[in-house]
C-alpha cells in the first residue's frame, strides 16, 4: 500500500510538472505574438507606396489586416490557454490540499481514538497496580485476623478497623486514579504554584496524594514534605521516594514546632474539611510559618455551575464548598496579609458562542450570553495565597 501511495505521488508530480512546463510553453508564444502585432500595425514608408501600384498596396493591406486579425486570435487563444491551465493546476492543487485535509482530519480522529483508549488502558492499568497492591495489604491483615481465631481469642477491634480501613483506602486511590486526572496532567497544572513559595525552602503538602507537587518541589530543590490520612497514597509517594508520612492533617500540622516551615500547600482539600477544621488548619498555618512564609489553598471554585456539577458533586468525600471571598476572610483574620485570590484555567471549550453583532438585538444577546459564560463556566478551581507578615 505504501509503495502504492508513493507511485501516486512521484505521477501526480511528474503530471503537474509537464502542465507547469505547458504553461510556460504557451505563455512564451503569446509573449512572440506582441512583436509581430506591433511591426504589422505600424504604417508603410512613404517610399515604399511608390513601389507597388494601388491594386497591389490595396492586396498587401487586406493582407496585413488579415494577419493582424490572426495573429490577434492566437494571442488572445494562448492567453485563454494559459488561464485555462492555470485554472485547472490551481484546481488540482486545491484538490490536492482538500483531500490533504480530509485525510488528516481522518487520521486525526483515529488518533483521539487511539489516544482514548491508550488513556483508558492506562487508568485500568493503573485500577489493576493499585488493586495488587492493597490486596497484597490485605491479604496480610487478613493472617493477622486468622492468626487471631486459630488462637481461639477475638480479633481486636484495631485489627478490624484497619482492614476496613484499607479497604476504604484501596476504593478512593481508584477513585482519585479514574477522575483526578494522571499524575502528568496534575504537574502542568501545579507546575505554576512553585514561583509562589521562597526558593529552597521546607514546604509541607497538606493531602499530598499520589505526590505530583511534591515531584515538582524536589525536582526544583525544595525540602518538601507530605501528609495525606490515605495509606495508599502514602505508599504510592514512598515508591517514587518521596517523604511523606499518614495522619489526620490537622493533627500533624499541629504536632510541628512554630516558624519552622516556608510554606504549606493544600490543593483539593479544603472541600473535604468542616468549618471547624477549616478554621483550625489556617489558624495552625500562619502559626507554624515563618515570617515571610506563604499559605496556598487551592479548591473547587463554586461560583462556577459546570464546576459544581462536573467536579464538585463527582466526589461523594467533599463536605461543602468553599467561597472564595469567605476563604480570603477567613486567612486575614488569621493574620496574614497580601492575600490574593487567583482564578485558575477557564473552562473555554464549555462557553456558549456569541451571534453575530449584527444589530442593537445582537448586541444585547451576546451580553446576556458573557453573563451566563460568567456564572455557568467560570474557572472550575480557584487557589488563594496568602503571606505572614
Amino acid at each position: 500500500m505504501q509503495r502504492t501511495i508513493e507511485k501516486l505521488g512521484r505521477d501526480r508530480r511528474t503530471a503537474e510538472g509537464e502542465l507547469r512546463r505547458s504553461i510556460d510553453e504557451i505563455k512564451k508564444l503569446s509573449e512572440s505574438l506582441r512583436p509581430l502585432l506591433g511591426r504589422l500595425a505600424e504604417p508603410d514608408p512613404p517610399a515604399s507606396r511608390k513601389l507597388f501600384s494601388s491594386s497591389a498596396r490595396n492586396e498587401a493591406e487586406d493582407l496585413r489586416s488579415g494577419l493582424i486579425e490572426l495573429a490577434g486570435v492566437v494571442s488572445s487563444l494562448a492567453e485563454a490557454l494559459v488561464r485555462q491551465a492555470e485554472t485547472q493546476d490551481a484546481l488540482s492543487d486545491a484538490r490536492d490540499k482538500l483531500w490533504d485535509a480530509e485525510h488528516n482530519n481522518h487520521v486525526g480522529i483515529i488518533f483521539k481514538s487511539m489516544e482514548w483508549r491508550i488513556d483508558r488502558h492506562s487508568q485500568t492499568c493503573e485500577d489493576a497496580a493499585a488493586v495488587l497492591k492493597a490486596f497484597a495489604g490485605l491479604r496480610d491483615q487478613l493472617g493477622r485476623l486468622q492468626a487471631s481465631l486459630e488462637e481461639k481469642r477475638l480479633p481486636t477491634p484495631p485489627l478490624v478497623d484497619r482492614f476496613v480501613e484499607t479497604l476504604e483506602e484501596e476504593h478512593y486511590l481508584r477513585f482519585e486514579n479514574r477522575f483526578r486526572g494522571s499524575a502528568e496532567d496534575i504537574r502542568g497544572q501545579q507546575k505554576a504554584f512553585l514561583d509562589d513559595f521562597p526558593e529552597g525552602g521546607r514546604i509541607l503538602d497538606l493531602g499530598c496524594g499520589r505526590g505530583e507537587f511534591l515531584e515538582l518541589l524536589a525536582g526544583k530543590g525544595f525540602l518538601a514534605e507530605g501528609v495525606d490520612s490515605n495509606g495508599g497514597m502514602i505508599s504510592s509517594c514512598r515508591d517514587k521516594g518521596l517523604t511523606a508520612e499518614q495522619g489526620d492533617l490537622v493533627e500533624r500540622l499541629a504536632a510541628r514546632p512554630d516558624s519552622s516551615l516556608d510554606g504549606i500547600f493544600s490543593s483539593q482539600v479544603i472541600e473535604h474539611l468542616t468549618p471547624p477544621g477549616l478554621r483550625r488548619l489556617v489558624e495552625l498555618a500562619y502559626a507554624k510559618l515563618r515570617p515571610g512564609g506563604r499559605l496556598l489553598l487551592e479548591t473547587v471554585n463554586p461560583l462556577s455551575v459546570f464546576a459544581l456539577v462536573h467536579i464538585y458533586f463527582l466526589d461523594f468525600t467533599h463536605r461543602f464548598p468553599v467561597h472564595p471571598l469567605a476563604l480570603q476572610f477567613l486567612l486575614e483574620t488569621a493574620g496574614f496579609g497580601s492575600v490574593a485570590v487567583r482564578w485558575g484555567r477557564e473552562a473555554t471549550e464549555e462557553k456558549l458562542a456569541a451571534v453575530p453583532a449584527v444589530d442593537e438585538a445582537a448586541a444585547i444577546l451576546n451580553r446576556d450570553i458573557d453573563k451566563l459564560n460568567a456564572l455557568l463556566f467560570a474557572p472550575p478551581n480557584y487557589s488563594i495565597l496568602g503571606r505572614k507578615a
